[in-house]
């Protein structure tokens, strides 16, 4: 691992959602072979201690979209080719405790999202046909529901997956809304805009806040929802910038929206913004103090994890990679990441796209 120049020298160790949607049962665990990894304990981190380890299930698929859940015990990813027969891409669920990688049979488009106890997976079905887009979720043990989601997408699921927020084609061409739909019964709408920009939701852990976007007339808000008043803040970033959401923590504290060439990372509680100059913010850990970021500019690393509070950083892959929202478990232990580069590990010849989990400590 190459180290940033500006990173500590040695790394502490830290403390460790009416319109109902689809939850079916999911297929037996079943082992799949994988690539090379490091040997699992029975935490489901690796044994040998810091290092990367490559996920994906098999050495002649591309594979992306990756998420992991606050523990880092399981990891949601997508294939990038060869899906299931009806066509679209395959996901899968890796739980790193068993070593065992489960198939998800649905067909999806977009980045999958998956619950904080890793036990419920959504993502989006693309349009077949005459049928619209929808979410499909699918749990281990819940069984299945009736389907009422046409034409929505961006799913975000809460902890315990009871809470699922998602982003709504109201009319083809005409205006999104975004609701939160609540897997014991009914759904409320958040907000409505009149553009068709992508909302991007993202809920917290425990269900209360949901985070999202609206483009507004030559300008782009962020706003914060919150359920127990079930009203909707003012623009977190003020009146006088056009901004764009990452992502809000898994705790609920912190909002990751980017605006320019820079970063800002939005204090729900003292609603200040720390500034992070000249990168662009891909994801957050679940309790808002680690951000992982991409440098403006073409040297140095292409993802980067920085200590918001100490302010040092870490590399992640100094090879050409990318990395999705909920990619950082809890303080910064793992960050999930996709590359196509050889050698990341050792036998990484394929030349396709593979997930990797780096863990730090």
């Amino acid at each position: 691992m190459r180290r940033d120049p500006n990173r500590s020298t040695s790394r502490r160790a830290r403390a460790v959602l009416g319109t109902a949607f689809v939850v079916c049962a999911v297929t037996a665990a079943t082992a799949v072979t994988a690539g090379p990894t490091v040997a699992l304990d029975g935490a489901g981190v690796g044994a040998a201690g810091a290092g990367v380890e490559r996920i994906s299930v098999a050495t002649d698929e591309g594979y992306g979209a990756a998420s992991i859940t606050p523990d880092g015990r399981s990891v949601v990813f997508t294939s990038l080719k060869n899906g299931p027969p009806q066509g679209g891409n395959e996901v899968y669920v890796l739980d790193r405790r068993t070593g065992l990688t489960r198939t998800e049979p649905m067909i999806e488009g977009w980045t999958p999202a998956i619950s904080g106890d890793g036990r419920q997976v959504a993502a989006t079905v693309p349009p077949q046909g005459m049928t619209a887009q929808r979410i499909q979720q699918r749990s281990l043990d819940l069984g299945a529901f009736s389907a009422n989601c046409s034409r929505c997408n961006e799913p975000s699921l809460s902890a315990d997956g009871r809470y699922l927020a998602y982003s709504l084609l109201v009319q083809p061409g005409l205006s999104r809304k975004v609701v939160v739909a609540d897997r014991t019964g009914g759904s409320v709408t958040i907000a409505t805009s009149g553009s068709l920009a992508p909302a991007r939701p993202s809920v917290s852990g425990d269900g209360r806040y949901v985070a999202y976007q609206d483009l507004g007339y030559q300008k782009e808000d962020v706003y914060l929802w919150d359920r127990t008043t079930g009203t909707s803040s003012a623009p977190l970033e003020g009146p006088s910038k056009s901004v764009s959401l990452v992502q809000l923590s898994d705790n609920g504290t912190k909002v990751v929206y980017l605006s320019g060439s820079d970063t800002y990372v939005h204090d729900v509680g003292s609603g200040s913004a720390q500034l992070v100059p000249n990168v662009k913010g891909v994801a957050i850990d679940p309790t808002g103090r680690y951000l992982l970021y991409t440098p403006n500019g073409t040297g140095g690393p292409s993802l980067v994890l920085r200590d918001l509070r100490t302010g040092t950083d870490e590399t992640v892959s100094d090879q050409p990679a990318t990395a999705e929202t909920d990619a950082v478990s809890a303080d910064g232990r793992d960050v999930v990441f996709q590359s196509a580069a050889d050698g990341i590990v050792p036998g990484d010849t394929n030349g396709t796209s593979d997930v990797f989990v780096r863990r730090f400590f």
